[in-house]
């Protein structure tokens, strides 16, 4: 496969222009690496390829995509279809790419995830857990679930702010060095029609799982979504989806801010990073050299830190999260899961779930 070089001042002088190009103008979706910038082919790597691994008929791969080294697996969360049947974990094996499914115990509607260092856990080692946000139901609180998927145990870690019911808890990372869980709530769950009418402003939360001590670091979002911190640990990136509420309004925010994070613990300076020019960011990660990557509504777009396009890997359809292996990405648009290998691009965290990849 090779790459799709985009005129940019064709484009600008031309509304039209995706119309024109063969990869872009299409009836069913397809995967192709759109380079916006030549910057794209070094981050990507120039033998960078991308197919299709998975089609199904119903929406397995969503949100979330953790690494657990003992079945060598990612965990994905599927997509809200009822109250029927809690969402599903889609176990995508990367032996074979062959795909399973389970649940785990009080875990009940499962979104965004990280992998987990519990307190006091060895970090020399991998990963032993997972944490969900779980956006929870009519019955349930919205909440933060550790889970060990080796041992198919749940520990409930945190259900309120204060005794404040959240809306839907949406997205969270752990910092590396405090081991603190920073979070994002929006009202997804209410949209969806499987939680009550949201009570709780729109805000990024930071939980300290080892003393209970809960803040809100970030508020003033329509809908905050995916987040994520820099390679350098002083930026934290957060997404808001507000232009997608009960359905889809262009004119309301598709945008990443940037914060910077002071002592580890809060933010200041919020300032805009990069506008989605189609659907919106949702699902947030960063590479090793500080590129952000965020998939969007038409696959995964990647910005260098100024904030400048350098290209997409696109699929034609709304993509909500991606996860990032060495040497691969894996692209998540709910029923169907694209890889790009070859992948030069280390992620951030690659080095921390994986053990490989940690060269300075």
């Amino acid at each position: 496969m090779s790459f799709v070089n985009v005129d940019l001042l064709a484009l600008a002088r031309d509304a039209t222009y995706f119309t024109t190009l063969s990869a872009t103008n299409i009836t069913s979706p397809a995967i192709s690496l759109l380079s916006y910038s030549p910057e794209f082919q070094t981050v990507l790597g120039e033998n960078a390829t991308a197919r299709k691994i998975a089609d199904l008929p119903w929406e397995a791969f969503h949100e979330a995509g953790i690494y657990n080294k003992k079945d060598n697996s990612l965990y994905v969360t599927s997509n809200y279809q009822s109250l029927d049947d809690n969402i599903n974990i889609t176990i995508v094996s990367l032996d074979d790419y062959s795909i399973t499914s389970t649940q785990f115990p009080d875990l009940w509607e499962a979104n965004g995830g990280t992998s987990y260092y519990p307190p006091g856990a060895d970090q020399t080692q991998t990963p032993p857990q997972q944490v969900y946000c779980d956006e929870g139901d009519f019955e349930h609180y919205s909440q933060l679930v550790a889970v060990d998927p080796n041992a198919n145990t749940s520990t409930v870690l945190l259900t309120s702010f204060m005794g404040r019911n959240f809306s839907s808890v949406n997205d969270v990372r752990q910092h590396p060095v405090t081991g603190d869980l920073w979070f994002t709530d929006a009202d997804y769950g209410y949209f969806q029609d499987f939680r009550i009418q949201p009570s709780q402003p729109k805000q990024v939360y930071r939980f300290e799982p080892s003393t209970g001590v809960v803040q809100v670091v970030a508020d003033g979002f329509v809908e905050p979504n995916g987040l994520e911190f820099s390679p350098d640990l002083k930026t934290l990136y957060v997404t808001d989806t507000g232009a997608q509420k009960f359905t889809f309004n262009g004119t309301g925010p598709a945008t990443i801010y940037a914060f910077d994070i002071q002592c580890d613990r809060t933010l200041a300076n919020r300032r805009t990073f990069a506008f989605s020019d189609t659907g919106f960011p949702d699902g947030i990660h960063c590479d090793t050299e500080g590129n952000v990557w965020a998939s969007a509504g038409d696959g995964v777009h990647i910005w260098n830190p100024e904030g400048i396009l350098l290209g997409k890997i696109f699929v034609g359809e709304t993509s909500n999260n991606f996860a990032f292996a060495p040497g691969k990405v894996f692209v998540f648009s709910n029923s169907r899961l694209w890889v790009v290998e070859n992948v030069k691009a280390v992620g951030r965290e690659v080095c921390k779930d994986f053990g490989v990849g940690c060269e300075k």
